[in-house]
């Protein structure tokens, strides 16, 4: 399952983010460090469902109104302050619970309302606009360790390699959640030997290794308590993608949602009321309504949805058994739902359902066009895909 991380200072909210898009109990409170071991938890892209546009009347059980959740792990792991990367806080901890993030949700105080270590100094007395590149540096200079662990000696082997720096590279990486694609496209920018390299050509290296392996989005969380200038002076940064959140509205419309008091689904600008409030909760939810109507949600759905499919370029697959009623082998229809790289084949999308299919491949078929695909036909986002093999 693809790996989100929540990342960022103590009391920066991403317990409550990560209890908002899970529904998991976690402790919540204003204090830093309440987050000791991470917490694992599964949370969900919205897509589409694509029943409603192949004339699939009823629906196809998997999805709800026509809008389908499909599941993600989020990691919500210990706060992180400044000098992490030298064991200061939580950091070493904190760092190695990110090694199998692929991207990372990075929450901001956008309240102002916390110091660089997590610290209450109240609402405004803090710019978080300086909170945004620390994390990207402890990141990037947790990399830059691993790299210098016994960096002659991998210098030594580069050159006994005969100049290939990705193989020696990708054997020191091993398992810090870097793959291989990863280190040969940052090698690529740095256009420099290894063996002529400084201690700054390799922290400019762990840096590319940290774009290309953990890219960011920034969550401007507590945006129901910001300054509205903090939240304008983040929006207007350059090169970085933020999204305004408030975790806190997220869970009260959840929690009223499954008390039967309102229509909601997670991602939607709004919400319907159903049930009989009382004045503190009409008056609570006109509130959310109304910051909802300004930033367009809560930010919480929309976060992990960019994370995923603007982030990390992924894409949604429907492999089927039955290409004209779009059903597996029991009737279910659209059983499953994939999130693959966008570039997969026919052939990868194969060896995701299993391994001997994949081995097996003889072609595909578009369950929308009846054509027949090969094995280097790359899919495209929704596609609705039969695989046939020889087993």
């Amino acid at each position: 399952m693809l790996s989100v991380g929540l990342a960022g200072k103590p009391n920066s909210g991403k317990s409550t983010f990560f209890k908002a898009a899970t529904l998991v109990d976690v402790d919540i409170a204003n204090y830093p460090f309440t987050t000791i071991d991470a917490n694992h938890g599964v949370s969900y892209v919205r897509i589409p469902c694509p029943c409603k546009e192949l004339g699939i009347k009823d629906g196809c059980g998997k999805c709800k109104d026509g809008v389908r959740f499909i599941p993600i792990e989020l990691i919500d792991v210990a706060g992180l302050v400044p000098d992490a990367h030298l064991g200061k806080g939580l950091g070493n901890e904190f760092l190695d619970a990110l090694r199998v993030a692929e991207a990372v949700i990075h929450v901001l105080d956008a309240s102002g309302g916390t110091d660089a270590e997590g610290n209450p100094v109240g609402l405004g007395n803090h710019d978080p606009v300086s909170d945004v590149k620390f994390l990207e540096y402890e990141i990037s200079m947790w990399l830059n360790g691993i790299l210098k662990r016994n960096w002659e000696k991998l210098m030594r082997n580069y050159k006994a390699l005969g100049g290939k720096p990705d193989q020696v590279m990708i054997d020191q990486m091993a398992g810090a959640g870097v793959a291989d694609s990863h280190i040969r496209r940052a090698l690529s920018e740095i256009k420099k030997d290894p063996g002529a390299w400084k201690e700054e050509d390799i922290k400019s290296f762990a840096g590319l290794l940290r774009a290309n392996s953990k890219p960011m989005i920034l969550a401007a969380n507590k945006m129901d308590v910001a300054p509205p200038e903090n939240v304008k002076k983040l929006l207007a940064m350059k090169d970085e993608l933020v999204i305004p959140v408030s975790g806190a509205a997220e869970i009260a419309l959840r929690m009223a949602e499954k008390a039967g008091l309102i229509r909601y689904m997670p991602g939607d600008p709004d919400f319907e009321i159903k049930g009989q409030l009382n004045k503190a909760q009409t008056a609570g939810l006109e509130k959310i309504r109304a910051l909802m109507k300004e930033y367009g949600g809560t930010g919480v759905q929309q976060c992990i949805n960019r994370a995923v499919f603007e982030l990390l370029d992924y894409i949604v697959l429907f492999p089927v058994e039955d290409e004209n009623k779009y059903t597996d082998r029991k009737g279910v229809i659209l059983p499953d739902a994939f999130l693959m790289k966008r570039g997969s084949t026919a052939r990868d999308l194969a060896f995701r359902v299993h391994s001997d299919i994949g081995e097996s491949f003889l072609f595909a078929i578009d369950a929308r066009t009846k054509m027949r695909l090969g094995e280097k036909h790359e899919l495209k986002d929704g596609d609705v895909i039969k695989i046939v093999s020889t087993k």
